[in-house]
């Protein structure tokens, strides 16, 4: 570390004005008793988000991006003295401390944990790894950490981008109008520099893709084989909201042969770049929820257009409602999501349990009216009510909207854009 280069990163930062985003909708408590962990796929917005947060009290606020060349050498033992540079330059203690993509700092948890002893700040970290929210960390950290998920836009968020103001009594062309929105939304998702952007969308999104491939991947993991890891990416980009095993990708793989330990190395290196999340099947037997085959989503559905061959606005529409249920255990820690299938291939999209409780049954369709919902969708939806004992059953559509009985069970259907803006409607 060298004093010099801190401090002109102290004086650079001090005189630097916060620029304005959209506010996000995460929440976050400022608490001097634990660490605030948020964490999220590269180019989320996790950054601005500090900004947002210091907003309240930018004066005694410390930034350290630890992507920053003058920061990128700070070893963990090295961390005190910084702050202490940062005393001595500006001559305030900071209140808050914002650490950005701390894990570019080695051992960095246990500069945190003596920080955090101390019960004078309240720090919060950033990281595109899901190790930051990985048992590992939490027990070394000895539980002290509260961890949040911050993703790319919302359905919410996008509209407020676009400068659409959702009222709660729609007319027939405004809803027409979030419709189109929408189907941008699939389309080119929500990184918010893609949002913002006019012209350069697609080559935005590459270049993405290959951040992500080598920063949060190779680079990271030290990986050797970079076409191994440049297929897994690329296949899970194809085979979004599908089911998945490292025996299929090996499969996929032909003539290139790669032990199972290998590929199942390399599909958690990636799955740690917070660019993919999988998807437990569900069971009452925690030990076959842990198993293969799984399912996979993006984190955003730009990064799709990388590898499209085909166009799947059901796919898309599922990946979308994924991931707003996976914004929603902020809210609810105790929420765990899951898909249902049975031994006969009948499959629910989404079950929600929240502690012991089955809380709901989430069927997701391509469809704008009743005759095109197929009636294996039905059955199978009906079938998992049976087995789990959950009558909260729901089937989100393209543009149909109704409460049915059906062999007993009332199933409500609802347009995908009104479930996803429900929560702003309410």
């Amino acid at each position: 570390m060298q004093p010099s280069l801190i401090r002109d990163y102290i004086i650079e930062w001090s005189r630097k004005d916060l620029p304005r985003g959209i506010d996000r909708e995460l929440r976050v408590p400022f608490r001097k008793d634990k660490i605030v962990s948020i964490i999220g796929p590269r180019r989320a917005g996790k950054t601005y988000y500090f900004y947002q947060l210091m907003q309240r009290n930018r004066e005694n606020s410390l930034y350290l991006n630890f992507e920053d060349t003058r920061l990128i050498d700070v070893d963990f033992r090295e961390i005190r003295s910084l702050l202490r540079i940062y005393i001595e330059t500006s001559g305030r203690v900071p209140e808050n401390i914002f650490f950005d993509e701390v894990q570019n700092v080695r051992r960095w948890e246990i500069a945190l944990r003596e920080l955090l002893d101390l019960r004078q700040y309240n720090i919060f970290v950033t990281g595109s790894s899901s190790r930051l929210l990985s048992r590992e960390i939490a027990t070394q950290l000895r539980g002290r950490t509260f961890s949040y998920l911050l993703l790319p836009f919302s359905f919410r968020e996008f509209l407020m981008a676009k400068k659409f103001l959702v009222k709660k009594h729609l007319t027939l062309d405004e809803a027409a109008h979030i419709k189109g929105l929408l189907r941008d939304y699939l389309e080119f998702g929500g990184f918010p520099e893609v949002v913002f952007e006019e012209v350069e969308k697609e080559r935005i999104l590459k270049e993405y893709f290959e951040m992500i491939l080598f920063r949060d991947i190779v680079e990271r993991h030290h990986l050797r084989n970079i076409s191994l890891a440049r297929f897994l990416l690329s296949f899970f980009l194809q085979n979004f909201s599908g089911e998945f095993s490292v025996n299929r990708i090996s499969k996929a793989l032909g003539h290139r042969k790669f032990g199972k330990n290998t590929l199942y190395s390399y599909v958690d290196k990636v799955q740690d770049s917070v660019a993919v999340f999988f998807l437990n099947r569900f069971s009452f037997k925690v030990y076959q929820r842990e198993r293969w085959p799984k399912k996979v989503y993006l984190c955003d559905l730009g990064l799709a257009r990388i590898m499209r061959f085909s166009e799947d606005i059901g796919k898309k529409m599922e990946n979308v409602v994924f991931l707003e249920l996976l914004r929603q255990t902020n809210k609810r820690p105790l929420l765990e999501i899951y898909y249902w299938k049975n031994t006969r291939g009948a499959e629910v999209d989404f079950l929600l349990k929240e502690g012991v409780r089955i809380e709901e049954l989430i069927q997701v369709t391509y469809a704008s009216g009743r005759d095109e919902i197929a009636n294996r969708e039905i059955k199978s939806l009906i079938d998992a009510s049976k087995e789990t004992r959950c009558d909260n059953l729901q089937v989100i559509t393209w543009d149909y909207e109704d409460e049915l009985e059906i062999k007993g069970k009332k199933v409500k259907f609802t347009p995908v854009w009104k479930w996803l803006l429900s929560k702003h409607l309410s």
